[in-house]
């Protein structure tokens, strides 16, 4: 005897309807999924970690321009070469070795040359030469330059427009530099900690970092200074600097 078709139709939609509810329940699911992680992406915490340290400058560079002016150049050639000894012995009393002195060349104006100068105002010629110290024995440089009056008083008269310029630099940056990222970003982990704590939640992974600018700026200028930019005004005439770094990531949050 043939099935009854009525019967065949029900089972056919009986079928079809616990495959539809099926799909309803895993797209209900999977969709929930999706709007949970979207708003766990949501939810995050932007910190900063700060870390400095003071450091002292491990390079000194001196320069000592010096000039003579005369009507007769050679004279005043000769002038600039007596005050060349000078100031070369004044550097060797002061125990700096010749491998850290470097003379300049040898500049020569001529006023009467110059089209659009005043030949009639002050000496014909300017001759001026410079004279570089470079050194690592920072503490030495630095108290010659406290000595350096005596060029005056000698009669060495430096240049107005350059004169005599001490700085120092520090090039040891390169081996601090992993240290102070580390406990940058652990400050940084640390601040994201506190602020979960205090809004019930935990931290998660990292959804960001950048690594932020190495500051090197004057001692103690760090914090208060705020500055930005990756070399502070005063800090090349300091023999003492801080340098600095600010590190930002971004946090997950999770409940």
């Amino acid at each position: 005897m043939d099935p009854d078709p009525r019967m065949n139709t029900l089972k056919t939609s009986a079928t079809l309807g616990c495959l539809l509810a099926l799909g309803l329940i895993a797209g209900g699911w999977l969709l929930g999924t999706e709007i949970k992680a979207i708003r766990l992406s949501d939810r995050y915490v932007s910190v900063k970690g700060l870390v400095e340290r003071n450091v002292k400058s491990d390079l000194a560079i001196w320069s000592l321009n010096y000039k003579e002016t005369g009507d007769d150049l050679t004279q005043v050639y000769g002038k600039t070469e007596a005050d060349k000894k000078t100031i070369l012995d004044f550097l060797q009393q002061q125990g700096i070795q010749p491998a850290e002195i470097e003379v300049g060349v040898i500049r020569v104006v001529d006023k009467q040359a110059n089209e659009y100068g005043n030949a009639e105002r002050g000496a014909r010629f300017i001759v001026e030469q410079p004279v570089t110290v470079r050194t690592a024995r920072i503490d030495q440089v630095a108290d010659a330059a406290q000595k350096s009056i005596s060029l005056l008083q000698k009669g060495i008269v430096l240049s107005s427009e350059r004169g005599q310029a001490l700085i120092y630099k520090f090039n040891g940056l390169n081996a601090i530099k992993p240290d102070m990222i580390s406990e940058a970003t652990r400050n940084a982990r640390a601040a994201a900690e506190r602020f979960a704590s205090d809004s019930g939640s935990k931290v998660g992974g990292i959804r960001s970092a950048s690594q932020g600018v190495f500051s090197i700026l004057a001692a103690n200028q760090g914090s208060a200074g705020g500055g930005e930019e990756a070399y502070g005004n005063n800090a090349d005439t300091s023999l003492m600097k801080t340098v600095r770094v600010v590190t930002s990531v971004e946090y997950y949050l999770e409940k």
